[in-house]
């Protein structure tokens, strides 16, 4: 029976659900015995769940429900009932009771405020329970037509870790704008940069954290593309083989906030590509974050001395007083590898099942994609705290700089530009000068035009052009620094430009995050304009 209500006169228990009975009617005079709410959701299966699967399987799904899918659920219910109701598949007065009904749950907060039964199976019957318990079995078991719990599960999935999914996008960009802060006040902060962990030439503290601002912005390109897969509405996917009834997907879609419904059934209810792109992207993005974390562990040793944790961020030894431990980066390292573990088990998962409903593939695939969301917001916050009160030493940065030999390739290109040589014949001669140093344990900046006239005669039978001012010029770390001045280099203006074209990416990204959270909010707000009014039409 669609599109009508029977006069309710004769109040019925039946099925374990109250029953209104229609004026004249004769009411059954017994039902079934044992477990008859089993029996309506399971079919024709007439035995309980047995423990282990209560234990193991349910109860499990039903606490992840109740920490994220409770009011996601009850939006999805409303927004199915008022489809319903526009194409004329249920009457006004019945939507009128289910929604009531369903709007009385969503009162309750972010948990409902009835206990959930394991024997139900899910969240979907325990709530689908409580509405023909406030309904009748006739009123509330009509919002279930032209739907199944396939297309709703794929359909919550998406809608759920779309949620997290935002956030992340809104830490990392938070965590880009402080890093843009840290480099800003760093442009002079001169340090040799490293290749195979020695040192190789001066670079710009503020010119890293640029590079590793370039790699993040990658990451939230990759991030947003995958937004596309994620944010399609697989309703009216039904079990994988669609409806016959004639409903309006668009619209279930729009309320729910979502860009398009999915235009393949099976495809609606069997996909779950969009669970490994996410968590690829996040595998990348701890990718970038571990690399740094890395150099500012290391920078952090006291051999180092470059940067310095901030207190609130550091934990000591139990046993040794003198150890400020860099907690966070350690922590962040650590818990991104996890991330590529959440990859590799939904990709296992999900490989050689079905293209269709199965629980390995639907179930068990997307698991840890929410743990993973989750997990990366948390790195993110810890790296914005970490990152936002990071002490740089800029005298100890340059004092290593000036001896550590990161300056002998411009010596190199001092003795090309001012002897007119080959760079391999320059090479060579300071390769010679730099061991000569190392012999006699001498730093770079104690190099002199004696020392190189010593190389250099050697080879070419000659002294060479270059001055003592020109040679100690040569070896100047912030002076090699702040003559990089190409696209991609080193001095001050360059790496300004390069921030001011990070901050322009920024906000161009901020604002499509915010365009795309506000769309999925005003298909919430068009949802509850349209239930109140058809609760109070």
């Amino acid at each position: 029976m669609h599109g009508r209500v029977c006069k309710l006169d004769i109040p019925l228990t039946i099925f374990g659900f109250r029953q209104i009975i229609p004026s004249g009617s004769t009411p059954l005079t017994s039902t079934p015995k044992g477990d008859i709410m089993g029996n309506i959701h399971r079919g024709k299966i007439k035995k309980q769940l047995a423990e282990s699967v209560q234990k193991n399987i349910i109860r499990p799904n039903l606490a992840s429900d109740l920490d994220h899918s409770y009011q996601s659920y009850l939006d999805l219910n409303k927004s199915h009932a008022v489809m319903l109701t526009k194409k004329g598949i249920i009457s006004k007065d019945v939507a009128k009771e289910i929604l009531r009904a369903t709007q009385e749950m969503a009162a309750m907060g972010e948990q409902p405020a009835f206990p959930m039964d394991p024997q139900l199976e899910g969240m979907y019957f325990n709530l689908e329970k409580y509405l023909i318990d406030h309904t009748s079995l006739e009123i509330g078991g009509q919002l279930h037509t032209a739907r199944s719990r396939n297309d709703m599960i794929a359909t919550l999935t998406r809608m759920d870790n779309r949620k997290v999914y935002f956030l992340v996008c809104e830490k990392l960009n938070q965590l880009r704008e402080t890093m843009i802060a840290v480099a800003e006040k760093n442009k002079d902060a001169v340090l040799a940069g490293y290749t195979h962990q020695q040192p190789s030439e001066p670079i710009t503290f503020a010119q890293y954290i640029s590079g590793i601002l370039a790699a993040f912005e990658r990451d939230y390109a990759r991030l947003s593309q995958v937004f596309t897969a994620l944010n399609i509405c697989p309703m009216g996917g039904g079990c994988m083989a669609s409806t016959t009834w004639d409903i309006d997907t668009k619209l279930v879609s729009d309320l729910l906030g979502f860009e398009k419904p999915i235009d393949n059934s099976i495809d609606a209810v069997g996909s779950r590509d969009y669970v490994l792109a996410i968590l690829g992207v996040l595998t990348v993005m701890g990718n970038t974050m571990s690399r740094m974390c890395t150099d500012l562990y290391n920078w952090s040793a006291p051999e180092f001395g470059y940067v310095e944790v901030d207190d609130s961020v550091a934990i000591c030894s139990s046993i040794m007083p003198q150890k400020k431990n860099p907690y966070t980066l350690e922590y962040v390292r650590g818990r991104v590898g996890n991330i590529l573990g959440y990859f590799v088990g939904g990709y296992s998962a999900i490989k050689n099942t079905p293209y269709s409903n199965v629980c390995d593939a639907t179930g068990e695939g997307p698991r840890y994609l929410m743990v993973g969301l989750k997990d990366m917001v948390g790195c993110i916050e810890l790296l914005i705290d970490t990152l936002g009160l990071i002490s740089v030493n800029k005298d100890r940065m340059r004092e290593n700089a000036l001896g550590n030999f990161c300056t002998a390739a411009e010596l190199a290109n001092s003795l090309v530009r001012s002897d007119k040589i080959s760079f391999r014949a320059a090479h060579a001669v300071v390769a010679q000068v730099v061991d000569y140093m190392l012999v006699h344990k001498l730093k770079a900046n104690e190099i002199n035009v004696s020392i190189v006239n010593d190389s250099f005669e050697k080879l070419f039978g000659r002294k060479t052009n270059m001055s003592e001012e020109q040679v100690k010029a040569a070896l100047d770390p912030v002076a090699i620094a702040m003559a990089k001045i190409i696209i991609g280099g080193s001095a001050e203006k360059e790496v300004q430009r390069q921030l001011e074209s990070r901050k322009q990416q920024l906000e161009a990204d901020k604002k499509e995050v915010s365009e795309r959270l506000a769309k999925v909010n005003a298909g919430k707000e068009l949802l509850e304009n349209e239930v109140n009014a058809l609760i109070q039409s």
